[in-house]
């Protein structure tokens, strides 16, 4: 029988790296902007594509729709998102920023650039650009893995 260590299990090392990145950056954008990582990363997605619907923000980010939602909802409510119907599909809605919502990016922005600069700092160039480069990789294989039915093939 083969056994599993969890420590050296590479899919718990991603989540485990992933979690312990994300809750600090969590930390930084709830004290500095009071933003959750949910809201983060919709401003920002929206700062990069300008009118998206939340299924769109869904697929790009892996986020659920559940997520998605409740993180758009509040930030419509704070004034840092606009909601408008989409003419090319009448059941979704394109969010995009408000003026409000630029300013934010604008400010919270630099943060998460320093914040990833000084994650990395200790790493050279090219070793972080390999590590870019594989995690692209593992998303290609990963994606490739499961079928329209999102069922992993063999199992």
């Amino acid at each position: 029988m083969t056994t599993l260590a969890l420590d050296d299990f590479i899919p718990y090392r991603l989540s485990f790296t992933s979690n312990l990145v994300s809750d600090t950056i969590a930390r930084t954008y709830e004290a500095l902007f009071g933003l959750t990582i949910p809201e983060w990363r919709l401003v920002a997605v929206v700062a990069e594509t300008g009118g998206i619907t939340q299924g769109m923000i869904g697929a790009r980010t892996r986020m659920d729709k559940v997520t998605v939602s409740r993180a758009a909802i509040a930030l419509v409510d704070r004034g840092l998102l606009a909601r408008v119907a989409n003419p090319q599909d009448r059941r979704s809605h394109l969010l995009s920023l408000t003026a409000a919502g630029e300013t934010l990016y604008a400010a919270v922005a630099p943060k998460a650039i320093d914040l990833e600069r000084r994650i990395f700092a200790s790493f050279p160039a090219d070793e972080v650009a390999g590590f870019v480069a594989m995690l692209r990789r593992i998303d290609a294989v990963t994606l490739a893995l499961v079928d329209e039915a999102g069922r992993v093939e063999g199992c």
